[in-house]
């Protein structure tokens, strides 16, 4: 169970009803702030429930310097922004990451608005190796 109220798994990610407001982000270390060199990169898929602000995710990653140490989604702040820890990613973090969590109506919007990012740290970049901005898909 996840400290925000979520569960673990997402079992049928693909499957999620329309009525969900489909989000995505690419990490990369040239998203950090600073920007990190790495050969890391990979993909946020993630879907809010409207009705009730319930927001589940799939992280896929390949390439970084070691194993995750840590992952979470920050906010709010614009793509060149930093900003706190708003939801953490509970283990493991292994390659895909999926989760879900409760979100307050104020983290829905921020999110739906572009202000929420996810960041992957490693022993070798403690302050985050990849990095992405959440957005609504197009």
């Amino acid at each position: 169970m996840n400290p925000m109220g979520g569960m673990g798994g997402m079992g049928g990610m693909g499957a999620m009803a329309s009525s969900t407001t489909a989000l995505t982000a690419r990490l990369s270390g040239a998203s950090e702030v600073p920007a990190v060199v790495t050969d890391a990169t990979g993909r946020v898929e993630a879907n809010l429930a409207p009705s009730t602000n319930m927001l589940s995710w799939k992280i896929t990653y390949s390439g970084l310097s070691g194993p995750p140490t840590m992952a979470h989604f920050h906010g709010p702040a614009m793509a060149g922004q930093n900003a706190g820890v708003v939801l953490p990613i509970n283990a493991p973090l292994t390659s895909p990451i999926t989760g879900s969590a409760q979100l307050t109506p104020s983290q829905a919007a921020d999110i739906k608005a572009g202000k929420w990012y996810v960041n992957l740290h490693t022993a070798a970049n403690p302050g985050g190796e990849a990095r992405g901005q959440v957005s609504v898909s197009p």
